[in-house]
């Protein structure tokens, strides 16, 4: 099994430096009502983020075996939180919008394959949250 570290430093009231592994490093920050000075990302987005980076990296992948040359590759994530604490996401929706040379027959392929069997972020949440996604081509 592959383990993965990450470490995460306070620099001040509620901002956190985030480092991997690798000396990569986020920013995470708290909105002004906890103390936060919104100098990061909230750790709530960063669960979307990496559902976006998680799939669009399989899409990628997928398409690439699929002989499609896409350019671009555009992913909008919206979540929908519970009223409760904790505010977990009840319902997230990816939609992936893609330029190149790209079939949308084989896109959609990509996308449904990724969302369905591949993408590790994707597998841990969906047990509570439903996730739907969508694809179109940009010109």
């Amino acid at each position: 099994m592959a383990e993965v570290e990450v470490k995460l430093k306070r620099v001040a009231n509620c901002n956190f430096e985030a480092t991997n592994s690798d000396g990569s490093v986020a920013m995470i920050d708290g909105p002004p009502s906890i103390g936060g000075e919104n100098k990061g990302v909230r750790p709530m987005e960063m669960v979307l983020m990496g559902l976006a980076g998680c799939s669009s990296m399989d899409l990628l992948l997928i398409l690439s075996k699929q002989r499609q040359n896409p350019e671009d590759i555009d992913v909008t994530v919206k979540g929908t939180r519970v009223d409760e604490v904790p505010a977990v996401y009840s319902d997230i929706h990816m939609h992936f919008e893609v330029s190149g040379d790209v079939s949308e027959k084989k896109l959609q392929k990509a996308a449904d394959l990724s969302v369905e069997k591949y993408c590790s972020v994707v597998k841990m949440l969906s047990p509570t949250v439903k996730i739907t996604h969508s694809v179109s081509l940009k010109s």
